[in-house]
């Protein structure tokens, strides 16, 4: 790794940036780096624009891969090297904005019983009934589980922010047997050397296989049981204002997504069609 690109690695962790954002950040200043050829400092704003269109034309990337770049850039150009070159003035475009899939509940409970050892049970089970996100699944602790009250303690979620989330009494049982079988130590779930957590990928190919096995076509990695959590208390009648809470969303406008994927706001609505009431077909 160039000596500057290694520095900006220091730079984002001293400032507390997660490893995700770290590592894509680093990577998109070597990919422009590797690109023109010379030092990063030396790149200038026409060129980080050549490259972005690049990454657009000739790679065909996506605009969410586009827009890491442009935040890795604005970083490490405008702040990192403290204005020693042009400001960047790179606008990001929104990524289109898709619904999740959600499998129904049936479908989450036919991939539970898909799983292939109680350990993969245990892990899917916990994303889905704590609404977790794959980082935060993979860092939990033993100690983190609280049987008293009833609470799973998330630390260093999103945002550097810890919160509580629900500690599910079924949930309980389960860990309680996966702990008997596999004595885990420090991590909730560790990896085969015990001495670690488990890896993400890990865990996304425990959701693959299951997914595979159970016949569910809907949804693509393991947060889509983040979102069947969501969407699931929706329909069961909790307040989208809890949701949010527990989910460890900022703004209660990320939650709201989960009131166009619940079919549970539709279930009593009428389409004004039905108002004229049936009647016979004209061309029966």
């Amino acid at each position: 790794m160039h000596y500057t690109i290694r520095k900006f690695d220091e730079y984002m962790e001293y400032r507390r940036y997660s490893p995700k954002t770290r590592s894509s950040y680093t990577k998109a200043v070597e990919d422009i780096t590797a690109f023109f050829a010379k030092d990063p400092e030396e790149i200038s704003q026409s060129e980080a624009m050549i490259f972005l269109l690049y990454l657009s034309r000739e790679r065909g990337a996506e605009w969410s891969t586009r827009n890491v770049a442009i935040s890795a850039f604005k970083l490490f150009f405008n702040q990192f090297l403290d204005g020693e070159m042009m400001k960047l003035i790179l606008p990001a475009r929104k990524s289109p904005k898709r619904l999740p899939e959600v499998p129904s509940r049936e479908e989450v409970k036919r991939l539970f019983d898909a799983a292939r050892t109680p350990k993969h049970r245990a892990v899917l089970m916990t994303i889905y009934s704590a609404g977790l996100r794959l980082g935060e699944a993979v860092n939990l602790r033993i100690a983190d589980i609280d049987s008293e009250r009833m609470t799973i303690k998330v630390n260093g979620a999103k945002g550097e922010k810890d919160r509580y989330t629900l500690l599910s009494q079924v949930l309980l049982e389960e860990l309680r047997l996966y702990y008997r079988t596999y004595r885990p130590h420090e991590w909730l779930f560790n990896d085969k050397t015990g001495r670690k957590p488990i890896p993400g990928g890990t865990i996304q190919n425990i959701w693959r296989v299951a997914r595979k096995r159970a016949g569910i076509t809907k949804g693509h990695g393991v947060h889509t049981l983040r979102h069947c959590f969501a969407t699931h208390m929706l329909e069961a009648g909790v307040d989208i204002r809890t949701i949010q809470i527990l989910l460890g969303h900022a703004s209660l406008t990320t939650t709201t997504v989960y009131l166009h994927v619940t079919d549970r706001r539709y279930s009593n609505v009428k389409s004004p069609l039905d108002l004229f009431g049936k009647k016979r077909n004209p061309f029966e």
